[in-house]
């Protein structure tokens, strides 16, 4: 009953964090609305993934270890600002791109974009994010019972897979969809550089703050 309790509990937060608008609800963004739904989808498996790496690693001990070793999260921060910050400079520059207008109302960009590529992007997006890792070990050091059964892990792991997927699919569908893509399309340049804008600061923020 405490297992179930605290993976009941576990999901719950992890649910809310992933709703929060964040670097890795840009990212699926602008690519569900650059792209096209697959490209958004593939996206959303990228996120889902790279949380899965962190609750892998909050079940093993993240938590102790960045409390130990000081030194280790100040160097996973910088990094995580500077790809924000990369990404951030990248998708301001993007602004200026035009898409060429397809049939029944779909575009895609003059420079395409693999599937493997959007993946990529939104992997690293998300273990390159400190404040998930953060949240991740918290999480778990908080909720997780101190001894386990073999199936805890078993199902608690999926179940945050499937939760992370799920969200940012759900994202990309809505957005994918063609009257987002038109509203889109009518005022890209603004939506890019505000996006690019946002998460160039969040790169920012990251990189000064001291938590």
């Amino acid at each position: 009953m405490d297992e179930l309790l605290a993976i009941a509990s576990i999901v719950g937060v992890v649910i809310i964090g992933a709703m929060t608008p964040g670097p890795s609800f840009i990212v699926v963004a602008q690519i569900s609305l650059v792209n096209s739904r697959s490209h958004g989808i593939a996206a959303s498996i990228g996120m889902g993934l790279g949380a899965l790496v962190f609750a892998s690693l909050a079940l093993l001990g993240l938590h102790l270890v960045f409390m130990q070793v000081v030194w280790l999260y100040v160097t996973f921060k910088i990094f995580g600002g500077i790809y924000l910050l990369y990404l951030g400079v990248k998708i301001w520059r993007g602004a200026k791109n035009k898409l060429i207008p397809e049939e029944e109302g779909i575009a895609k960009p003059q420079t395409g974009q693999s599937l493997t590529r959007s993946f990529y992007t939104a992997f690293m997006t998300q273990i390159s994010n400190p404040k998930a890792a953060l949240i991740y070990s918290g999480v778990f050091a908080v909720f997780m019972p101190a001894d386990t059964s073999s199936w805890f892990s078993a199902v608690l792991l999926p179940s945050l897979l499937i939760v992370e997927t799920g969200w940012y699919a759900l994202v990309a569908c809505a957005l994918s969809a063609k009257a987002s893509r038109q509203v889109y399309l009518k005022s890209k340049s603004w939506i890019d550089r505000i996006a690019g804008g946002l998460m160039g600061a969040l790169g920012i923020k990251l990189l000064t703050s001291n938590a």
